[in-house]
């Protein structure tokens, strides 16, 4: 037996659930939840991706809009010329059927290592509120993408951008798979005020992001 499985049957048995009565005690939890109620909300602004938008640059992030999805490769190949970034990125492998060879990028879709120096990542949903973006981890879409490079880029639909917190939450409920392993929230480059309450970015990771918003159309799904 794993540690794990040790510390879970330790918990299982101090509240007492068995096989017998796991069903019965799922079903439970789900009507909990599905009943709650939400505590009060800032309000809503109409243009969630305008709104998102300006959030997202008031946190340090660039922002580009392109109209459907054939043109992010091309926007991602401008925005790494204009800052003299390299063309040899790594990303997400639910990315790798975009173009990129097109628009000149050599994309890897893997996991990141330490000497990448730029990841491109989808999100599950972006956040209107916060400008943050939602990421769940998978085989697809590794984690250290958006984690490890000095600049991450992320792609995100229009269509998959929600009012608040509790709306990504909802979605993520509401949608097939489950919940992945790990969820990620990035709200702008990596910052910290440890030292002197002076705000450094890219501290404890990427100091550059970039946001491709795409208008219209359908991408992959990325998860």
């Amino acid at each position: 037996m794993s540690s794990r499985d040790d510390i879970l049957g330790r918990v299982r048995a101090g509240i007492g659930r068995a096989p017998g009565n796991a069903a019965a005690g799922r079903t439970a939890i789900e009507a909990t939840l599905a009943a709650r109620r939400q505590g009060p909300r800032p309000a809503v602004a109409d243009d969630l991706l305008a709104s998102f938008k300006a959030k997202s640059e008031a946190l340090a992030t660039t922002v580009d809009i392109v109209d459907d999805q054939a043109r992010v490769p091309a926007a991602v190949a401008r925005y790494l010329a204009e800052r003299s970034l390299p063309t040899e990125v790594v990303g997400w492998p639910a990315l790798e059927s975009q173009p990129w060879r097109d628009a000149g990028i050599a994309f890897a879709g893997r996991g990141a290592v330490d000497a990448d120096l730029v990841g491109i990542t989808g999100c599950h949903c972006a956040i209107a509120e916060t400008a943050t973006l939602m990421l769940l981890s998978g085989p697809d879409t590794p984690a250290s993408v958006s984690l490890l490079p000095e600049t991450h880029i992320a792609i995100v639909d229009a269509s998959r951008i929600v009012p608040a917190m509790e709306d990504a939450w909802r979605l993520l409920r509401a949608e097939p798979g489950g919940l992945p392993r790990a969820v990620n929230f990035i709200s702008g480059p990596s910052r910290t005020g440890d030292i002197e309450q002076t705000i450094v970015l890219g501290a404890h990771g990427p100091y550059r992001v970039h946001l491709v918003l795409v208008k219209s159309g359908e991408i992959d799904r990325l998860k």
